[in-house]
């Protein structure tokens, strides 16, 4: 008996992800990094943040912290990135960030105090009913953040060079992203450094009376460790500012956003004859390799990217490909499928050459009969 039309099942289109959903897709600390600090709205920080706090303090510690305002937990995107990516299982963080916790740890257990204080003031204030919270612009943001993190790191090398250890230095460019600064906050810094400069020199050679007064404690050798080591530091700023400079570049040339080049791309979701099921689109876009099994003409495709920004997808098309791709008709699908889907690309390689169909190359066009098999970054 034949089925009316109005009964068969609808296939509903699933939407990609974006903003902090997309976030899972992202297997490599820096690009979700990258992604917090650009793509990301300021509420979805905050919606990585507070959750966290509520888990690691105690529930009055994390009443005050949340009191204060809103902007403590928006303007630290690389807070959001650690505690994001501490959440998911093996994580692992590169160097400069091993010591996160602690660091932004301590940056919330500062406002327990201040919370604290505003807590009791609305409490003895109840029949206001306005916020006399005091928005700050950007800059001023910017300026907080810099004497929350890197000048705080100056204060605790000047005091290791007051307790004696004239040795001890900075590397202020890991610090910047540790902390996740940008290249405009090195004018702010080299402020300070140019003046520890002026002031050791002055002492160091004796042109001031002053400055030779006030660092008469201080030998002559230990006052040129302190201008070789404030020296290194203005070269890191430069190197800052330098790199600053070819991210705003890079930036201007952005493409598209991922889910924008892919919302007309056709492709078939799930195949029930070989078991196969496709990758997120949204992913395709900026990756370096991509698998792609035709159900219909059983032809797999191996793309690979010659663009060190990945692939791009223009309408239905695969665009950045290079001469390295190529395609096979596979006369036993499911033994192969199922080394594409779990061996690396070199143990790929050898099982194609294997094959005795003839390998050619793609155009670049997907429809609705192909799986996007498996995506990779390398």
């Amino acid at each position: 008996m034949a089925i009316g039309k109005k009964f068969l099942k609808k296939t509903v289109r699933v939407r990609p992800k974006t903003g902090i959903a997309a976030a899972p897709l992202i297997d490599d600390f820096y690009k979700l990094k990258f992604y917090f600090h650009y793509e990301l709205e300021v509420k979805e920080i905050s919606s990585v943040v507070k959750p966290w706090i509520k888990a690691t303090f105690s529930k009055e510690e994390a009443k005050s912290i949340l009191a204060n305002p809103e902007y403590h937990f928006t303007m630290h995107p690389h807070f959001a990135t650690c505690i994001y990516w501490s959440q998911r299982p093996d994580s692992e963080f590169p160097e400069p960030y091993k010591k996160w916790f602690g660091v932004c740890k301590a940056y919330y257990a500062d406002l327990i105090e201040i919370g604290n204080a505003i807590l009791i003031e609305k409490a003895g204030n109840t029949e206001e009913t306005t916020s006399n919270v005091v928005k700050l612009n950007p800059y001023q943001r910017t300026i907080n953040k810099i004497n929350d993190t890197v000048m705080q790191d100056l204060l605790d090398l000047e005091d290791k060079w007051i307790d004696g250890d004239n040795k001890a230095t900075i590397d202020l460019y890991q610090q910047f992203k540790l902390h996740g600064l940008t290249g405009s906050s090195a004018d702010h810094v080299r402020k300070v450094i140019d003046q520890w400069i002026e002031e050791y020199t002055d002492a160091y050679s004796g042109s001031c009376e002053q400055a030779t007064e006030a660092y008469k404690h201080i030998t002559k050798p230990a006052l040129k460790a302190r201008i070789k080591t404030c020296e290194a530091m203005l070269v890191d700023l430069d190197k800052i500012k330098n790199a600053a400079k070819a991210t705003r570049k890079a930036r201007i040339k952005k493409p598209q956003a991922a889910d924008k080049q892919v919302s007309k791309l056709s492709y078939c979701k799930e195949d029930n004859e070989f078991k196969i099921v496709s990758v997120i689109p949204a992913i395709i876009v900026g990756a370096m390799r991509l698998y792609v099994f035709n159900v219909k003409t059983r032809e797999l495709t191996e793309y690979i990217s010659e663009s060190v920004n990945g692939f791009e997808v223009k309408g239905t098309s695969l665009q950045n490909f290079g001469g390295g791709s190529r395609k096979v008709r596979l006369r036993k699908p499911d033994e192969f499928l199922s080394i594409v889907q779990s061996k690396t690309p070199r143990q790929i390689d050898n099982e194609w050459q294997k094959l005795t169909t003839k390998t050619s190359e793609p155009n670049g066009r997907i429809n609705k009969d192909c799986v996007l098999l498996r995506v990779s970054a390398s």
